[in-house]
């Protein structure tokens, strides 16, 4: 026994019957673009300095060691390092 159609409707019409357009030339051809508004750029800007920020530890030890060492030498605060310090405090806050 042979089956002819399913339904009475024949798949094989159905692709035959199908039209094709070969008339590409007469498609308009677009180009994709995209717009980032300055706010999501913002967002973004910001996202990444919060990664930065999370990924930088809060204290520099190395600093800090520095730092102690330069006070445990008697010689350190001496008047010229006072005097320099004391102008480095005043020029950043303009004075």
């Amino acid at each position: 026994m042979m089956i002819d159609k399913v339904n009475y409707v024949s798949p094989v019409n159905n692709l035959q019957s199908t039209k094709r357009s070969n008339n590409v030339a007469n498609s308009q051809r677009t180009s994709d673009e995209i717009s980032v508004s300055e706010e999501a750029k913002a967002a973004a800007e910001a996202m990444y300095l919060k990664q930065v920020s999370d990924e930088t530890p809060d204290i520099r030890q190395d600093l800090v060691e520095e730092i102690k060492l330069k006070i445990q030498d008697p010689n350190f605060f001496s008047d010229a390092t006072i005097a320099a310090t004391a102008d480095r405090i005043l020029s950043a806050y303009g004075l």
